[in-house]
């Protein structure tokens, strides 16, 4: 069976995002005053072969506790759909 995983990886919420800042005041010098806490991460789509969606979750799971995120500074959620046909 073939799946496609969609995994959003964020900077923890206790930590200063250094990038969001950034991104967020120059949104207010360009006159977006009404935006606020702007955090900036990485969006990550892969598909994954395996014999189940339980399978294809322990594998996505597994690669972004180990290779996508560094716990330390980052969390990671994710959704694996199966694709038909």
């Amino acid at each position: 069976m073939k799946f496609i995983a969609e995994i959003n990886v964020m900077p923890l919420k206790a930590l200063l995002d250094p990038q969001g800042k950034a991104v967020g005041m120059t949104m207010h010098n360009i006159g977006y005053t009404e935006v606020t806490n702007v955090r900036v991460g990485k969006h990550i789509t892969m598909e994954i072969e395996a014999p189940s969606k339980n399978a294809a979750l322990e594998k996505v799971n597994e690669a972004c506790s180990k290779i996508l995120s560094n716990p330390v500074m980052e969390g990671f959620e994710y959704t694996v759909k199966e694709i038909k046909g």
